[in-house]
């Protein structure tokens, strides 16, 4: 079986590749980032927000045939049956026998029928920064009831980059032992079916 790579482009955008092809996920716009500029063989947007959905930062490539199933689990993106922001689609990307959960803009703890599709998987791609989205605690939480192998925050401050109104990932990251949070040097990893538990910060590297 081949790895899968997973890299943080920012944001809560990833790219996801095995056998060659590589799926963008929430590919964004956002002002105070560089302008995000990659390729791929197929987008896919949680929802229409242009720090979710910039489509014309991602340059296609021929498509062949994917590797990837991809099934979509629907939520919300608040707290309130989606009256404040409107609705978030879940994405499970499977391949080689590993499964990737993105989250999207999630704004809610999920029910058991949201939940039954996403448990136990490989790696989970989960907001943590609030106000647009879930919180810290909110993520730890949902994070629990999923019970993936290897987390990795998303839509957070960091630096100059992502909004202001939103928390910085150490928040999140002091929800977990120091011994389970990993912090890369570089914004890539390989995902395999031995990798070991815990928190995974990849880099940005933009």
């Amino acid at each position: 079986r081949q790895p899968m790579k997973l890299t943080w482009l920012g944001h809560s955008c990833f790219a996801v590749e095995s056998g060659g092809y590589r799926v963008v996920l929430d590919p964004y716009y956002v002002e105070s980032y560089p302008p995000l500029h990659t390729s791929a063989n197929e987008v896919l947007c949680s929802h229409h927000h242009r720090d979710h959905d910039f489509v014309e930062a991602v340059e296609l490539t021929p498509r062949g045939d994917s590797p990837f199933t991809v099934e979509t689990v629907q939520a919300f993106h608040d707290d309130q049956g989606g009256a404040l922001r409107g609705t978030n689609t879940i994405h499970v990307l499977a391949a080689e026998g590993l499964r990737v959960v993105h989250l999207g803009d999630l704004g809610h703890e999920l029910s058991g029928e949201q939940l039954a599709p996403l448990r136990g998987c490989d790696a989970l791609l989960i907001p943590v920064g609030g106000f647009y989205t879930i919180d810290a605690e909110t993520a730890r939480r949902v994070a629990d009831a999923i019970a993936p192998r290897v987390i990795v925050p998303m839509h957070y401050r960091h630096g100059s980059h992502g909004y202001d109104v939103i928390a910085t990932v150490e928040d999140f990251l002091r929800l977990y032992p120091a011994d389970e949070v990993h912090c890369l040097d570089g914004s890539s990893f390989e995902l395999t079916p031995d990798a070991p538990r815990g928190v995974i910060v990849p880099r940005f590297m933009g």
